[in-house]
């Protein structure tokens, strides 16, 4: 019998090896589907000043249901026998990770970019990124890339695995849907500022620790590979807060400080100006080489937590496992 350790080496192989094949069904398409229909069903019974608290019902209910519905998924197939029981946690493990569609999106973009093809790269980066596009020049193209890559390492990989180590698939699923539900309600507009608020702030609570430790995982893999590891330090370390998100600016601010780069500044999302500061404003501007620079470190912190990780699963499945 597999260990949660295997399983979940083997879920990392699988993510590489074949990332999410857009025919199969995916556990994350499944919430959205949970959170639009009980969007609609919190706008239908509640009145504009009841939102927040139909927000505050929707994000408590759609991560109970997810935690529910993976519990079950765990336990109905232990009971239907070992190999099937693997197979079901495998598969909930492997749907956690996408190290593999990250990095393929993100190095599309790029390739457009070195092909001279501008629009194709706005367009390839709109599907990555919430800001609007249209207008970005190449070096802003880049930027948003890097942006991306620094703070999905958190959202997409470190996450998911401290809440596997912590709590198994049915902690980390509950992560994965409170990230879902700040990434399709948690925006500080006019349609989702009441009825998204309470899921933006539990999804700033959740993501706290793993986005710290996502930046001092950056500056270990800049140390690993010979990059500049004290100036990704110092540059979290002084302008980690700055964005306006409580989280995501400090694994970007490690990466700035790592490639030598400035990220940040004013972006915009649907129409709206957001006056975000500059990170690292002392660097340069990213060309051609920085998004494989950045793969390679978000690679090499996704491996370094993993092997962190491997001897906690290894130790909790001698306790009680999966």
């Amino acid at each position: 019998m597999l260990t949660s350790a295997g399983l979940t080496i083997l879920a990392f192989l699988a993510d590489w090896l074949w990332g999410d094949p857009p025919a199969w069904p995916h556990p994350v398409r499944l919430i959205g589907r949970l959170i639009a229909r009980g969007e609609a069903w919190a706008r239908a019974l509640a009145g504009p000043a009841r939102l927040p608290a139909a927000g505050a019902v929707l994000a408590l209910g759609v991560t109970a249901l997810v935690m529910g519905g993976a519990a079950l998924v765990l336990h109905l197939s232990a009971r239907a026998g070992a190999v099937l029981h693997a197979l079901a946690a495998l598969y909930l493990v492997y749907s956690l990770v996408c190290l593999r569609d990250l990095y393929q999106q993100t190095w599309r973009a790029e390739q457009a970019l070195r092909g001279g093809n501008l629009p194709k790269a706005r367009a390839d980066l709109a599907l990555v990124v919430g800001r609007d596009t249209a207008g970005l020049s190449e070096a802003g193209v880049r930027r948003a890339l890097v942006e991306t890559l620094a703070e999905n390492l958190s959202d997409g990989l470190v996450a998911p695995l401290f809440y596997l180590a912590l709590g198994g698939p049915v902690l980390a699923w509950g992560f994965k849907a409170v990230n879902t539900l700040d990434s399709m309600i948690g925006y500080k507009n006019e349609t989702y500022l009441h009825l998204g608020r309470f899921a933006a702030k539990l999804d700033d609570a959740a993501g706290f620790l793993p986005a710290r430790l996502s930046a001092w995982l950056l500056v270990a893999a800049a140390r690993l590979s010979g990059r500049p590891w004290r100036a990704a330090l110092n540059v979290y370390r002084r302008d980690g807060g700055l964005h306006p998100s409580p989280n995501a600016g400090r694994p970007e601010a490690a990466m700035a400080g790592a490639l030598g780069l400035w990220l940040g500044g004013p972006s915009t999302y649907g129409g709206q100006v957001s006056a975000k500061p500059v990170i690292n404003p002392e660097g340069g501007e990213p060309g051609p080489d920085h998004l494989a620079a950045a793969e390679s470190l978000v690679v090499g912190a996704a491996l370094i937590m993993l092997a962190a990780v491997l001897p906690v699963l290894a130790f909790l499945t001698g306790r009680w496992g999966w």
